[in-house]
């Protein structure tokens, strides 16, 4: 049986209160956007909705897999809801989002991997929002790279893919990706030119030396941004957390991948893959 960890004090939670919290919790509701602010129980929905932003998650709510990590829903989906790419594209407007993220559930029910669906709301966003910078946090597609070429064609300006864990814990975290896969599509991304990013958690029972080749294999396949988080246990039925990293081991981490030669790094015990992403 798994000790239970408790908690350390420099964990907190910000709860959203303020006028600009209510106002785009209202607008996402009314606009029926999923994000995975809610779905993945982001430790900083309060602060991020208090600034007007949010990172949107389509193609459904609910996800094919069932990675032990993550909250959000698992099951049989719908299909995809065509009107959601002109839904969303408003809601970004509404918002005065600038630089929107978007992400989705893994969509292995459908022949396309959710591409098609994917590639609509990019082209809408764009549309309604000719400004806008995008950063298409993506699922691996199943390595189909004809799939992430549809993505890579709407010249998002970041495609993050995140690797979640060092190589040895893979499998006992995620349900179906492969280490080597997640590489190979982040490879994809670096070389089609645009800017590849991807992020992982500490805090599953990773070892030091292990953390430093997985940075070292980030950088092999030309991943250039990278974001280092604690990993919170959702739910009793979750993984457990084998250790709470402190801030100050967080900035060691942060300084070995500048000095191994990430050029953005946002390493922390709050940050998730769409934490700050605008900076």
């Amino acid at each position: 049986m798994n000790k239970h960890i408790p908690k350390p004090d420099w964990l907190k939670i910000r709860l959203g209160n303020n006028e600009k919290y209510s106002d785009t919790s209202h607008l996402l509701n009314n606009n029926c956007m999923n994000t995975i602010c809610v779905s993945g129980r982001c430790p900083n929905q309060g602060e991020c909705w208090s600034k007007g932003t949010a990172t949107f998650m389509i193609c459904g709510d609910i996800c094919t897999r069932s990675c032990r990590f993550c909250n959000t829903k698992t099951g049989r989906p719908l299909n995809p809801d065509s009107s959601e790419p002109q839904r969303l594209a408003d809601t970004i407007r509404d918002l005065g989002i600038r630089y929107a993220v978007i992400t989705s559930v893994d969509r292995d029910d459908l022949e396309d991997f959710g591409a098609n669906h994917w590639e609509e709301c990019l082209k809408n966003i764009k549309h309604v929002n000719p400004d806008i910078k995008i950063e298409a946090l993506i699922p691996d597609f199943n390595g189909v790279t004809s799939l992430l070429d549809m993505i890579i064609g709407q010249s998002p300006h970041v495609v993050a893919h995140n690797i979640e864990t060092v190589r040895r814990l893979t499998p006992e975290v995620r349900s179906v990706a492969k280490y080597d896969k997640s590489l190979n599509v982040i490879r994809h991304i670096a070389e089609s030119g645009i800017t590849a990013k991807s992020g992982f958690m500490l805090g599953l029972g990773e070892t030091d030396d292990e953390i430093s080749q997985l940075l070292d294999d980030l950088l092999s396949v030309g991943c250039s941004s990278v974001t280092i988080g604690q990993y919170l246990q959702p739910s009793r039925r979750h993984l457990p957390v084998s250790r709470y990293v402190s801030p100050q081991e967080f900035e060691i981490y942060k300084n070995e991948a500048l000095n191994k030669g990430f050029k953005k790094v946002v390493s922390g015990v709050m940050v998730r893959s769409s934490y700050h992403a605008d900076e």
